[in-house]
């Protein structure tokens, strides 16, 4: 059957495949990737071999194989190497609404209270309407981003 993807590596390509797999530090997707694209480069390789010799040569299945060789015709070699980007989603608090939120910390605590607990905080920003509903844990680590000790005493 007639491969419908070829991988033509250049030799910085080569270079940084090879370097991966020396090192060993890259996790194991890259340096299996990078094995694959090694194997299957046609410029190096006089002969071109199946994507089932490739497999078993990389122990992966031919499927995997098929997937970097078309990763690498389209996406080119970063993306077949590393894999694509996966951003995180947006942050639920703004710096100012995070501001709003380390300002509460930072006031005195309620009546009764000698200090303020992330889920008091939680509550507390959601009622005077300075933020949208929030649970402890962002809270938490937004006043753990800055070092915010809830009501401590200062003199020591």
């Amino acid at each position: 059957m007639r491969k419908q993807y070829h991988v033509h590596l250049t030799a910085e390509q080569r270079t940084e495949a090879t370097t991966i797999l020396r090192r060993g530090k890259a996790a194991a997707l890259t340096a299996r990737h990078a094995r694959i694209l090694l194997e299957t480069d046609a410029a190096v390789r006089r002969r071109v071999r199946s994507d089932a010799q490739v497999a078993e040569l990389c122990g992966v299945s031919p499927r995997t194989v098929a997937r970097v060789r078309e990763r690498f015709a389209t996406d080119g070699f970063a993306v077949a190497l590393y894999g694509r980007l996966h951003p995180g989603s947006a942050p639920t608090l703004s710096a100012e609404q995070e501001a709003r939120l380390i300002a509460l910390a930072c006031t005195p605590a309620p009546e009764g209270r000698t200090r303020w607990s992330v889920r008091l905080l939680a509550a507390r920003a959601v009622e005077l309407a300075a933020l949208p509903p929030i649970s402890r844990e962002l809270v938490r680590t937004t006043l753990k981003k800055t070092g915010s000790n809830r009501g401590a005493s200062s003199a020591g």
